[in-house]
């Protein structure tokens, strides 16, 4: 039993190490760092994928995670930071983390942006301490670099999620699981 605890010790810190050893490029925690990271990342994703302009004009406001890293051996997690935006202004700071077990290795890197398609959707997310992401978030899937397919499902969502510009060993990004708590950079 002790040698089961080691282990899973052992795995736990390895895998914590790995994830802060991947620096996710944001680095300074600044305010004016993070909305340069947002602003790049926007302009990024209306490039590869005009469609966003689209849902970004209709929602309430949009949540923008310029980089998230994930990594996991065993035991994995993810972090990155990012600005909440309503229309052209940033009205708060958000970090994203996760963490998970099971059957796992790797790590990647993505960009994701929240739209809250309903005044109430935003009003929810602002005033929780913690939002988490769950499978109420519908994901707008890209077949292509110009098309975002976007059904009458998902059109009709109150959050719409875009996770977009993955790199690394790891294959598929999901958001769900992942927490969301305001931060003062």
């Amino acid at each position: 039993m002790n040698s089961f605890s080691r282990r899973g010790f052992a795995l736990g810190a390895l895998a914590t190490t790995t994830l802060a050893a991947c620096s996710n490029g944001i680095g300074s925690p600044g305010a004016a760092t993070i909305d340069a990271r947002v602003e790049s990342t926007l302009n990024a994703m209306y490039a590869e994928f005009p469609g966003t302009r689209d849902l970004a004009s209709r929602s309430a406001g949009i949540l923008v995670m310029p980089l998230v890293t994930e990594a996991g051996l065993g035991f994995g997690g993810s972090f990155g930071r990012g600005a909440l935006r309503v229309g052209p202004s940033t009205v708060d700071y958000y970090s994203a983390t996760s963490g998970s077990a099971g059957l796992q290795i790797g790590a990647q890197q993505f960009s994701h942006v929240l739209f809250f398609m309903t005044p109430e959707a935003l009003l929810e997310f602002r005033q929780s301490p913690g939002w988490a992401a769950g499978a109420d978030v519908e994901y707008a899937v890209s077949n292509n670099s110009e098309m975002l397919r976007a059904d009458s499902t998902t059109s009709l969502s109150p959050v719409i999620a875009v996770v977009f510009g993955q790199t690394g060993l790891r294959l598929g990004a999901t958001l769900e699981g992942t927490k969301y708590t305001r931060i003062i950079p």
